[in-house]
């Protein structure tokens, strides 16, 4: 992958908690409001663009008369590269590294009826597109007669400018086992698109977002979807924000906390956007290599027997 070998000290990322109530009349339509807020990210230095998981509800607003539920999804991912060749454009025009958030998309075009994933599209602005598939599917994701569709079943770390950076869906941060597989892997940036529908899915998915950062000694961006899609049949309400943690460090400011929006049903705007500036990517490497308070990946089980005759 194209990628300079030096490695940043700082980096300053945007994260854009989708309000997916916006008005959008078509595939163009939805990319020239997606290129406006790159470019209000890229004139305050923004490197990194995040949006979230199922950005793709808000073409629902020029969804076909007529669509069924159970057909959404693959309405959806016949839409997803059109969106992908604006998001490439989109990355290339602004010099970023971008999440163009999750979308359905077909295992395989030439046959939609084989099924879909929840699939994160991610461009550099050097041409390269990774897809990182949903690993862990809610139930709801997983309904044969809504959005019925195949959970992914490979992780990936890829080199940008220097940063091993990766992404997670929403629910996949949750899972400690998976976070247990990460730890080695020496990831400098874990980007988490999600969608929540209620305040305790928010706060599961951002609450558990923070422990990866202790677990992972790492640098966590996180944000979600607000508001409620035009002619949505799965989600009324949408709960979220956007969120950056880092390993709880002294030299971090202890708290885990680099930057924040408070969480929201719908701003009436188009979703609240974080620039996170000067994220000290470099001293967390450093942290993570060996100068840490204490980091729990640098510890193993090996020496440990579970004592199973306990009474």
């Amino acid at each position: 992958m194209t990628s300079p070998a030096s490695f940043p000290d700082y980096i300053t990322i945007a994260l854009w908690a989708t309000n997916l109530g916006k008005p959008i009349s078509s595939m163009a339509d939805w990319a020239d409001h997606v290129d406006g807020q790159m470019a209000k990210a890229a004139k305050q230095g923004a490197k990194v663009f995040v949006m979230p998981e199922y950005d793709s509800e808000q073409w629902m607003a020029f969804k076909p008369e007529g669509l069924q539920p159970n057909q959404e999804i693959s309405w959806m991912a016949d839409q997803a590269p059109a969106a992908r060749e604006h998001a490439a454009r989109l990355s290339k025009k602004h010099d970023m590294l971008f999440v163009a958030g999750s979308m359905p998309w077909h295992l395989d075009p030439a046959d939609p009826a084989k099924g879909q994933t929840n699939s994160a599209m991610i461009f550099t602005p050097e041409g390269d597109a990774i897809i990182q598939d949903k690993l862990s599917l809610t139930p709801g994701e997983q309904e044969p007669d809504d959005w019925n569709l195949i959970p992914g079943k490979e992780f990936g770390v890829f080199k940008w400018r220097g940063l091993n950076v990766a992404v997670l869906i929403c629910l996949d941060i949750e899972m400690p086992a998976l976070s247990c597989l990460l730890a080695p892997l020496d990831i400098d940036l874990l980007l988490v698109p999600s969608m929540t529908m209620t305040p305790s899915g928010y706060h599961r998915v951002f609450g558990c977002a923070k422990a990866r950062a202790v677990e992972l000694m790492t640098v966590i961006g996180a944000c979600g979807t607000t508001g409620t899609a035009i002619n949505t049949t799965q989600n009324p309400t949408n709960y979220s924000g956007c969120s950056v943690f880092t390993p709880c460090e002294p030299q971090l400011g202890h708290t885990g906390i680099f930057a924040q929006t408070e969480p929201t049903f719908d701003d009436g705007g188009d979703g609240e956007m974080l620039i996170a500036k000067d994220i000290p990517v470099g001293l967390v490497r450093a942290l993570r290599g060996g100068d840490a308070e204490v980091w729990p990946g640098g510890w193993t089980a090996n020496h440990v027997q579970i004592n199973s005759k306990m009474p």
